[in-house]
Formats: structure tokens, sequence, C-alpha cells
């Protein structure tokens, strides 16, 4: 029988994706990890890793050019076979290794709707998805056009971050252009686009040969923008399977999925349910598993583990082999999370039989619970929440909160 060991070099800039690594290895490959100097020390699961590269500066700050001629150096004993992005900053990297090498997977071009908000607000228009009115900041007539036509208030954000933060929001046109203004010859790198407030929800979705094998549907009971911006508790969880929110979130994922021509994966999608019109508009998406431990919360209602099951993903395309999804359970989950001022909270008060998972983070305090009724998991996590702000929680800066989710 043909060796068949394949290999994958798996590129984070942040702590993440241990269970990917794992499966990845134990599914019989060899697996490399590209990573930051930083985070040299963190618990990476190194014996389930044949080498380690360490690159200077994290998220955007990499040497590109440094990064493919260490790639091309290892390609000389090894035929690399996947070179997968594990969060947000690193879908550049793979896009350029890939395009640079001929490797098969995500091309620079589809990753740009992936992670630059404006790419994807014009894609998503382009495809007939509901989308927030916005504008880039290009053209002065063009933004003056946008903001006599548009209702207040609206957001300036960041095109290229991978999370709520740097996001500003702005009442009238003076203030617009007095931040625009400040931005000087970066301006280019923000869009301006309406705020409706409304729910929000997020679709976490698996992906074979373009199609969704597998979604479900949660909402931010406190949305990610809030908490980046003032602090507070983080809490998500799925809603009820099959309900109209549900039916109609998961037809719009189908819409972007196919649309941004995302073929195989894990996609984190973000909807919102606008308060003055009830209905759905696309906020943004990734080609990742969410971040927050909202895997973790997936994983509790519905006994899939997203990271394995990417794993698989990718190790059954390089291997040309079928992929099956496991049984899914239909069950509920929810997380409360909050930054806290104790290095390692004392979590033990919280003993309901509900409670399936700790957040194992530093200066956080974190928990998930499960339940088979939805309505169960809502009061813990209110009750929850009421006793993490008592007892644990603490507001930091908005930079050192803004890989919340």
């Amino acid at each position: 029988m043909a060796d068949d060991t394949k290999t994958f070099i798996c590129i984070s800039n942040y702590f993440k994706g241990a269970d990917f690594m794992i499966e990845l290895k134990e599914l019989g490959n060899t697996v490399f990890l590209v990573t930051s100097d930083k985070l040299r020390d963190k618990p990476w699961p190194f014996e389930y890793l044949d080498e380690v590269f360490y690159m200077d500066g994290q998220d955007t700050d990499w040497n590109m050019e440094h990064l493919l001629l260490g790639v091309q150096g290892l390609m000389k004993s090894n035929k690399i076979d996947g070179i997968v992005a594990l969060d947000d900053f690193d879908v550049e990297k793979a896009t350029y290794l890939r395009e640079h090498l001929r490797i098969q997977g995500m091309g620079q071009t589809t990753g740009r709707y992936f992670r630059d908000k404006l790419a994807m607000r014009m894609r998503a228009k382009s495809c007939g998805i509901s989308n927030p009115n916005f504008c880039s900041l290009f053209n002065d007539h063009d933004i003056n056009t946008f903001a006599d036509t548009v209702l207040p208030p609206w957001v300036l954000k960041p095109r290229s971050e991978a999370s709520a933060s740097g996001i500003i929001k702005v009442h009238d046109k003076e203030s617009l252009w007095m931040h625009i203004n400040e931005m000087g010859n970066n301006r280019f790198k923000y869009l301006v686009e309406q705020f409706r407030p409304g729910d929000v929800y997020h679709c976490d979705s698996l992906i074979v040969d373009g199609k969704i094998v597998f979604s479900i549907t949660s909402r931010y009971l406190a949305t990610p923008m809030e908490i980046s911006q003032g602090g507070g508790i983080f809490r998500s969880a799925n809603i009820e399977y099959g309900s109209e929110d549900d039916k109609a979130i998961k037809k719009c994922n189908e819409q972007v999925i196919k649309g941004f021509g995302l073929k195989h994966g894990a996609a984190h999608s973000e909807y919102i349910k606008c308060k003055d019109d009830g209905k759905i508009y696309f906020l943004e998406t990734s080609s990742r598993v969410g971040g927050a431990h909202l895997a973790e919360m997936v994983a509790a209602a519905s006994g899939i583990n997203l990271w394995k099951e990417w794993a698989k993903i990718e190790d059954a395309l390089v291997k040309e082999k079928a992929y099956k999804l496991p049984k899914v359970r239909k069950e509920y989950a929810g997380i409360v999370l909050t930054l806290s001022k104790f290095e390692n909270p004392d979590l033990s008060s919280f003993s309901d039989d509900e409670v399936c998972f700790q957040v194992p983070l530093e200066y956080h305090a974190g928990l998930i619970v499960n339940s088979d009724k939805q309505q169960r998991v809502l009061e813990l996590l209110d009750d929850y929440a009421d006793r993490l702000v008592r007892d644990f929680a603490t507001v930091a800066a908005q930079a050192e909160i803004k890989k919340l989710h």
C-alpha cells in the first residue's frame, strides 16, 4: 500500500488550534507549525508537531519574503500538500504562500473576501446579499454623497481587524470628516457603513466541496462591539433549531459561503437582525473556527468539534477521500466570559450539573453550560453573568481585549 502520509503547514499568529493539529497528526500526517516568536512559550501540542518554526513580529508584522524563503527551504526535502491558516491574520500569509508555491487551496482574491471588510461588503452586494449601506474612503465625493443620503449613525471600520476593535461610531457628517482627516494617508484602510441596531447572530459552519455539511446558529447576548468598546460580559447561546431566525440566517449563510467561494474548511460568519425592519443582514465572515471558546460551546450543543472536523476535511481533501460528518446532537449550550481581576479565578461555586467547561485563560472567568432545554441555558447565563460581574469582572483597555471573539 502506498504511504498515505501527507505534509501540512499550519500557520497561527495566535495560540489556538491544538485540536486541529493533534487530529491531523493522529490521521497519520506530518505537521509543521509556523507561529510568532512571542508565542514560543505557549503550551502548543509539541508532541504532535514534527517541527515548529518561529517568525519575528506578530499579526501583520511578519516579513513575508522571509516566510516564503523559509517554506521554500522546507520544500526541498518535504512535499507540502496543504497550508492551513488557523487565525484571521494568517489568511493573507497562507494565500500568499499558496499562490507563490502553487499549492491547492484558497488564493489571494478569495482570501480577501474573508479578511477585508470592504471586499466582503462589495462581494455581498454583487451577490445580492443584504448588507448595511457602506462606502469606501477613497473618494471625497462618494463619502459626501453617502453622508448626505444614508441616515446616521455610521461606523468607521478598519478593513482588516479581526474583531470589533478599532470601530468608531459617528453621528454626523462633521465628526465623520474629522475622524477621516485624522486618519491622514491611512484612511484607505477603513470603510464607513450605516449602523443598524439589532441582535447579532453567528453561524458556525463546516464546508466540503463548496457545500455546507454542518452549521449551527447562535445569538450574542451582548454584541462583540459592545464588549470591545465598553468591557462587560461576553455571552452567546445557540438558538432554537428550525425557528424562523434559524432558517433565515442559514439561508443567508448559504448565499455567503457560495457567493464568496469557500470550497472547504470552517467558517464563522456574523449576521444582524435589524430592530427597525426585522430583516437579516450580513455583517462579516471569516474562514476559520470562531474564537472566544465558541468551538467548545458548539461542541457542547452538537457533539461536533469544529477544529477536529476541519482537520478531517483537510485530510480527506489531500488524500482524495470522502469526508463523513459524525452524528449531530441537537441540544443547547451557552457561554459566559469576562475579564477577571484574578489570574486564576476560583469558579467552584458555579456547581450546577449543566456546567461542562471552564475557560482556561488567565485573567478570564468563563463557563459553558449545556442542556437539552434552551430556556435552562438562558436562565443560567443570566444568573452567571450577574454573579461574575459582582465577584470577578474587571474592565481592560480596549487594545487588550480586541481578540475576544
